[in-house]
């Protein structure tokens, strides 16, 4: 027993020897690895079996994955990464002297730098501007605007250069195609516009810009340009009170219906706001209740907050009361704290502490872009009070109406009483020489259209909801390509049969369904 003890004791320790003496395997920079992948997923590896038929969504999805390396890159790890893939002699020569101007690029001795360690001709425009917006964001982080609007200026006429090349040689097979750029020239022209906030003056001369890119992303079928500039364009116009004006580009243009989930929350977003500021609360209360249901739940807190602010506001506007616990939300709590205190004035009906709630939380309302639509409200609390007033009491004092209302006199409560029985608020009968209001009989509301008009809205929420899920649907992938090979007699290699190169590429595709 003591010899095994020893002879276990000695290989440990061999073990252990050997292990610190093997070299550890060297760390791949994160914005190289992600560039090597985006050039696997595109075909640029040689050991590549098939390339993808939509270069497009390759690019999104690969752009949601790369997120973490963006996250933490720095100016010198991008000039390293950009020295690393990017062929000086090649069509990225211009991007990659903008990347690696001014930074000193460190490379190790040991590797010899050979022209098989530069991206291919697949993947490496795509990888250049997507350094290249890597360092707008950086810029625009470190409050560098002039720096960065100049680069995402310059970004912009390099990626229409490749497009225009590529469209050039459409005929060629062989070369690269354009609707790989497409995903990144959006994202330039929403990292240009997050720049120019900071300066207004920039945005009038790019609004002329903007049209006519989208006019051409029309006419390119660039889904992502076209919805990105559509919403960025809303944006502006808001931004600077041009309602009608916004309006007007709302109802001229088309949203493109393959567009993004993140776009098309944004464009739900405008939509409501254009329509609540036109008096048009159904549509935008509509509008903001699908944005809010599509929004993504882990991400976008901030966008969250704002469309559940205007939704707020909207459904007071149209005389409905908020349920409780939408201010109770953890995440909301503290950012919806002004409008509970709102929403409590207008269902108490006391305009005075309507007023008083308004006035405290007036600043906050400005910086939340909600005072114009809030100062709407006062009527909607008057008729909240007439009502309580109507159920309490069958015949009541216009003295005594303006005293509960907060109104200056009981002739203002006589022109507030009149105006709510013309719109159908109250069912009474004003007595003028004596001063009163005589409430009618409750009527059973049954015998009424509020039901139909109830049931016609939660209908038309089931179906519009059934129409986004069936047009959401999608096939599954390939699954023609079962059928074909069934049909010409071909059998697929299944266990053992298959080759190395077989496994990898399952490996691989896995991997891709993964994100």
């Amino acid at each position: 027993m003591a010899e095994d003890k020893k002879k276990n004791e000695e290989s440990k320790t061999a073990d252990a020897k050997k292990s610190e003496e093997s070299p550890s395997p060297i760390s791949t920079p994160p914005l190289e690895a992600a560039a090597r992948r985006l050039d696997r997923l595109l075909g640029g590896d040689r050991k590549t079996l098939h390339s993808y038929t939509n270069p497009a969504k390759v690019i999104r999805r690969w752009l949601g994955t790369a997120s973490g390396a963006a996250g933490d890159a720095t100016l010198d790890t991008i000039a390293s990464a950009a020295a690393t893939l990017l062929d000086p002699a090649g069509a990225c020569a211009e991007g990659k002297a903008l990347l690696t101007a001014g930074n000193t690029v460190s490379k190790p001795m040991d590797v010899e730098e050979t022209e098989s360690n530069y991206l291919s001709q697949t993947s490496e425009r795509e990888v250049e501007i997507w350094l290249l917006s890597l360092v707008v964001r950086v810029y625009w982080k470190g409050k560098k605007l002039a720096e960065a609007f100049t680069l995402a200026q310059k970004t912009i006429e390099i990626v229409s250069k490749h497009i225009d090349d590529a469209s050039a040689n459409v005929a060629n097979a062989s070369k690269p195609t354009t609707s790989s750029l497409f995903p990144l020239l959006a994202r330039m022209y929403r990292y240009r516009s997050l720049v120019c906030e900071s300066k207004p003056e920039l945005v009038l001369n790019l609004h002329t810009d903007m049209i006519k890119a989208h006019g051409l992303a029309s006419l390119r079928r660039d889904v992502d340009s076209q919805a990105t500039l559509l919403n960025l364009m809303l944006h502006d116009l808001l931004n600077a009170s041009q309602v009608e004006q916004a309006q007007k580009l709302l109802v001229n243009s088309t949203f493109p219906d393959s567009a993004s989930n993140n776009q098309l929350c944004r464009y739900l977003y405008h939509s409501g706001r254009i329509q609540a500021l036109r008096l048009e609360y159904t549509s935008a209360f509509s509008n903001l209740s699908q944005c809010l249901r599509k929004a993504p739940t882990n991400t976008g807190l901030g966008f969250r907050i704002s469309a559940q602010r205007l939704l707020v506001v909207v459904q007071l506007l149209m005389g409905e009361i908020p349920d409780r616990h939408i201010f109770l939300t953890p995440s909301m709590r503290a950012e919806l704290a002004p409008y509970m205190a709102i929403t409590q004035a207008v269902r108490r009906g006391d305009l005075s502490v309507f007023t008083a709630a308004v006035s405290e939380h007036a600043t906050r309302l400005q910086e939340d872009g909600t005072y114009t639509l809030i100062s709407r409200l006062a009527h909607q609390v008057v008729k909240a009070g007439l009502r309580k007033l109507h159920i309490s009491y069958s015949r009541i004092s216009l003295e005594d109406v303006a005293e509960r209302l907060g109104l200056p006199s009981a002739t203002s409560a006589e022109f507030v009483v009149a105006k709510a029985v013309r719109d159908g608020v109250l069912d009474a009968t004003i007595h003028h020489e004596e001063g009163y209001v005589q409430s009618h009989d409750l009527v059973d509301v049954y015998a009424t259209q509020e039901p139909a008009k109830a049931f016609h809205r939660r209908i038309a929420y089931c179906l519009t909801t059934h129409n986004d899920a069936v047009r959401g649907m999608r096939y599954p992938p390939d699954a023609y390509k079962k059928q074909l090979e069934a049909s010409r007699g071909n059998r697929k290699n299944t266990g053992d049969d298959k080759t190395d190169e077989e496994k990898a590429q399952e490996l691989e595709d896995e991997l891709d369904d993964e994100y």
